[in-house]
């Protein structure tokens, strides 16, 4: 969960990397590092915390050179310290990682009844030594000696290495964990994700696992180069691909957190992934991205969903969906609880795998267990060609541009966007819905951008109710049908950024178990829309009043009966049910992202998370 950066060129590498990590910072923040090559050898600084203190160190330290790598760390082995902050450096060698050597303990014993010395408590610094034991046995380059070290190696990770004696070279490598090239002019770039390179180019290269690349930077009469082989040494070639992203994308724009600027974004990110993708005339859906041909739709038994965190939330609102609207009948699981146990795949199930960053660990082994058994995988990502739509046989991308905030807004909504157009094509497909019925369905999801917009003008209001939940130390979410999992990730986001304890749990659950919790010290946030649930829950409402609860609820505007009943409402615009989760969500994300701000909290990133899991 680490960010790396790699920079060859003609300009000064050290701004390029801290300014790519910069970019990169929301993939773990714990400590940062730079290594620079000079012309004569490899110059090191790191720092302790989030970005700025490795800055402040680069300032008093200037560090010449056109050859360098960086890190921005999320700790996995070894607490946050300067000695454990990358790039680690053993002989001539400095390495920057990203992943897990799983067999680290055995290497390391190893390296120790040799003679060799650590420095940190990481896995990472094994790498180090192990490329510099190489190159004094005599591997011929660095290239090599990368290769030799990483055959060694059980795990995970994306690395780029330096040697002292290479002053024009970064070879990286990649296996599980995300690693691009950008290739620019008189330059040549890496890093985690492409956000970090984009200020220099948009084409880009994405490494498949198994890759193993020399980037060489710019010599007096040679441009940059890059060649890529596998571990096995056979040369092979991967596609440039253009990048429709600005840099600007990823700026605040104003705002005072990606955040807040991100839950802004989110009709324009709801109508780009619909955005080519319906017909109306037809009530139906485009379905070539989903790689389900109108035989093989019909052929699906059963709908296997897959996911963690804001995700997995979203894909429990498909489920519903899938359901509803398909007919089809739907299971939705935790990647890490899948990937856990021998889950049973079968060929006519259709297995969706919903990523943000398309590499999150767990679901991408379980997409392995799911390919591996026959059946078909359809990918739900914004990142394009990551690691989960890579093996996946259909790719739907949700085109939300750059998320940086790590508690995840636009890319939730999004995600439930690509969920509900896979929902009314197979509905389509299967005959579970006629050309009416997908119209009306479309339409519904073409208005929702609109009804975002009414509900951010409220903002205000959702910001003036955060100010009572500012001293809240717990925190009920209770939803429905299709808000049972908007009441979830409702309570994720608040306990993600605010640090307060929030349940998400099941209205019509509340009598099993929260009840007992139910006091005037207690806010308890009601989702309660005019649907086919409505009743019940204002049925709920009344059993926590009852109990001297406070009732904070999202309801339609003009119910009267929770005018009487709440101590705030967050009125919600009248929508068809289908669509209601993408509004019930919006004020949640606010009342999360304003308590958060008013405590004084790192909002876009908190504490002990990082954006892109993929350790597990």
């Amino acid at each position: 969960m680490c960010g790396i950066v790699g920079y060859a060129g003609r300009q000064s590498a050290a701004p390029i990397i801290v300014d790519g990590l910069r970019k990169l910072e929301y993939r773990g923040y714990d400590s940062a590092g730079v290594a620079v090559h000079d012309g004569r050898g490899i110059e090191v600084v790191r720092a302790l915390g989030k970005l700025r203190a490795l800055s402040e160190a680069v300032a008093k330290r200037p560090l010449e050179g056109t050859l360098g790598i960086g890190h921005t760390r999320w700790a996995t082995h070894g607490r946050p310290s300067e000695e454990n902050a990358h790039p680690h450096v053993a002989g001539k060698v400095a390495v920057v990682h990203n992943g897990i050597i799983e067999n680290h303990v055995a290497l390391r014993r190893e390296l120790i009844a040799e003679g060799v010395r650590f420095s940190s408590e990481t896995d990472t610094e094994i790498i180090a030594h192990l490329v510099d034991r190489a190159l004094r046995n005599g591997a011929r380059s660095l290239f090599e000696a990368v290769r030799a070290s990483l055959q060694l190696v059980t795990g995970a990770y994306a690395i780029a290495v330096l040697n002292a004696d290479e002053p024009l070279t970064i070879v990286a490598a990649r296996h599980g964990s995300p690693l691009v090239l950008g290739i620019g002019e008189n330059e040549i770039l890496c890093g985690s994700d492409i956000s970090a390179l984009l200020a220099h180019t948009r084409d880009m290269v994405f490494l498949e696992d198994g890759d193993l690349v020399e980037l060489r930077g710019p010599g007096p009469e040679a441009g940059p180069t890059a060649r890529i082989q596998t571990m096995d040494g056979v040369p092979v070639e991967r596609p440039t691909k253009r990048i429709d992203w600005s840099p600007t994308m990823a700026e605040r724009g104003g705002f005072k957190h990606f955040m807040l600027k991100e839950i802004h974004e989110q009709p324009d990110a709801i109508a780009a992934t619909l955005r080519g993708r319906i017909d109306l005339e037809n009530g139906d859906v485009h379905g070539g991205e989903i790689g389900l041909d109108p035989v093989s739709a019909r052929a699906i038994r059963r709908v296997y969903i897959i996911a963690c965190g804001t995700s997995y939330h979203a894909a429990l609102v498909g489920r519903y969906w899938l359901e509803a609207l398909a007919r089809v009948p739907t299971t939705v699981e935790l990647g890490s609880e899948v990937s856990n146990r021998p889950a049973v795949f079968f060929e006519d199930d259709l297995v969706i795998a919903v990523s943000q960053s398309g590499e999150t660990f767990d679901t991408l082994a379980a997409v392995k267990a799911a390919k591996a058994a026959g059946a078909r995988v359809l990918a739900v990502s914004n990142v394009l060609d990551s690691a989960i739509p890579r093996l996946a046989h259909g790719e739907l991308y949700t085109r939300a541009g750059p998320e940086i905030g790590v508690a995840s807004t636009k890319c939730f909504t999004a995600q439930l966007t690509a969920l509900l157009l896979v929902s009314v094509y197979l509905g389509r497909q299967r005959g579970a819905l006629d050309a009416d019925a997908g119209r009306s369905l479309l339409q519904g999801a073409c208005a929702v951008p609109g009804f975002i917009n009414e509900l951010l003008g409220d903002a205000d209001y959702v910001r003036t109710i955060a100010t009572s939940l500012v001293d809240a130390t717990d925190v009920l979410f209770l939803g429905r049908g299709y808000n049972y999992p908007i009441a979830l990730e409702g309570a994720l986001k608040l306990k993600e950024i605010s640090y307060a304890h929030a349940e998400g749990y099941a209205a019509g659950e509340m009598k099993h178990g929260p009840i007992a919790l139910i006091d005037a010290s207690l806010p308890v946030v009601v989702i309660a829309p005019k649907d086919a649930s409505y009743f019940k829950t204002l049925g709920n409402v009344q059993e926590v009043r009852a109990r001297e609860g406070r009732v904070i609820a999202l309801a339609t505007k003009g119910d009267e009966a929770m005018h009487d009943l709440a101590e705030h409402i967050i009125w919600l615009p009248e929508a068809p049910e289908h669509v209601l989760p993408f509004l019930t969500v919006v004020p949640l994300q606010l009342l999360a992202y304003y308590v958060a701000s008013r405590k004084g909290h790192d909002v876009d990133q908190p504490r002990n998370l990082a954006k892109t899991v993929t350790v597990e």
